[in-house]
């Protein structure tokens, strides 16, 4: 009968759930926009992505040393900080040799005494930035030192390369005077060293890089100021470089106690010459001995005990700069 919707097949039976959704367009629309699949590398929890990221940590690791090494062949040292020189008097001497300073910090508060003044003053005078801080905060700066009050910040020193020294030696139209030290871990013995080089006229000073004093603020404060004008070397391997010295040209002279010549003997004092000192206690290290062109002594008194190396290079220097003092009238 028409129009009877009460017959079977009449009316579309519809399905549970969405009936408007096909399967082909839903998974087609979750697709969009996904892209291809990364590589392994690409992806962060993937263990080639893992292996990559180490590689590349490991390159950077070592052009970081390379870089740090590349630094400290051009003078710098990794880690070189500035260094205090604390205590009144000290610190009047200091700023009276010119020694390079950055700053004067001065307590708050403090007595100020003819020391303190002078301090004040020439700081002022120099240009040199004067703070004022609570003690403290100069306890902190200075590692707990006594200070009484006042302190000076010294920069981190700039050493020279063994080779460039060397260079600039002979570009002074004079015969290079070079002094090294070995195994010379005091630094006020380093200081005294410089300190004679800037008088007796030498060129520089070379010191290992390795189990040696190094430029701090005591050995500033040694020199004298001498360090501004005479530059400071530091070696790899001091055996190596004095034999590059040789090849340049330069006589090597040991000071040894065990020496076969005195050193007022030696005739050969006006070429290039570089003069090595070693430690009051040990001396010169046997690969330095054994490099050396020559070992002379510098004579003493029986019994008398050794000199250490500021006391014997200077006497050293002053010989070399006698003979060569001497030499154009003896021609």
């Amino acid at each position: 009968m028409a129009g009877n919707s009460k017959r079977r097949g009449a009316t579309r039976q519809r399905s549970s759930g969405n009936p408007t959704a096909g399967s082909g367009g839903r998974v087609r629309r979750g697709l969009e926009g996904k892209g291809p699949t990364p590589r392994a590398e690409d992806r962060p929890y993937h263990k080639a992505h893992k292996r990559v990221q180490a590689q590349k940590r490991a390159a950077a690791s070592v052009e970081a040393r390379r870089s740090s090494a590349g630094r400290g062949a051009q003078g710098g040292r990794a880690g070189d900080r500035p260094e205090w020189i604390v205590g009144r008097n000290p610190v009047v001497e200091t700023l009276r040799s010119g020694v390079p300073v950055k700053t004067v910090q001065v307590a708050e508060r403090i007595e100020r005494d003819d020391r303190v003044r002078e301090i004040l003053r020439l700081a002022t005078d120099l240009g040199i930035p004067l703070l004022e801080v609570t003690r403290g905060e100069l306890d902190r700066l200075t590692s707990g030192a006594v200070h009484q009050g006042v302190a000076a910040q010294v920069p981190a020193y700039t050493y020279a390369d063994p080779e460039e020294l060397v260079a600039d030696a002979f570009g002074t139209g004079e015969p290079p005077l070079l002094v090294a030290l070995d195994g010379v871990t005091d630094p006020r013995n380093l200081g005294a060293v410089v300190r004679s080089a800037a008088a007796f006229g030498a060129h520089g000073v070379v010191v290992p890089e390795r189990r040696s004093a190094a430029m701090t603020a005591a050995a500033w404060k040694t020199s004298a100021g001498a360090a501004v004008r005479v530059p400071v070397a530091r070696a790899v391997n001091l055996t190596r470089t004095l034999r590059s010295y040789q090849q340049a040209g330069l006589t090597v002279v040991g000071l040894a106690a065990e020496g076969a010549d005195d050193l007022a003997d030696l005739t050969d004092l006006d070429g290039p010459v570089v003069l090595v000192a070693g430690s009051e206690g040990k001396g010169l290290s046997r690969l330095v001995r054994e490099t050396a062109d020559q070992l002379v002594r510098i004579p003493m008194r029986s019994g008398t005990e050794s000199l250490n190396a500021g006391v014997a290079t200077g006497i050293a220097l002053y010989e070399v700069a006698r003979h060569r003092a001497a030499r154009p009238a003896a021609e």
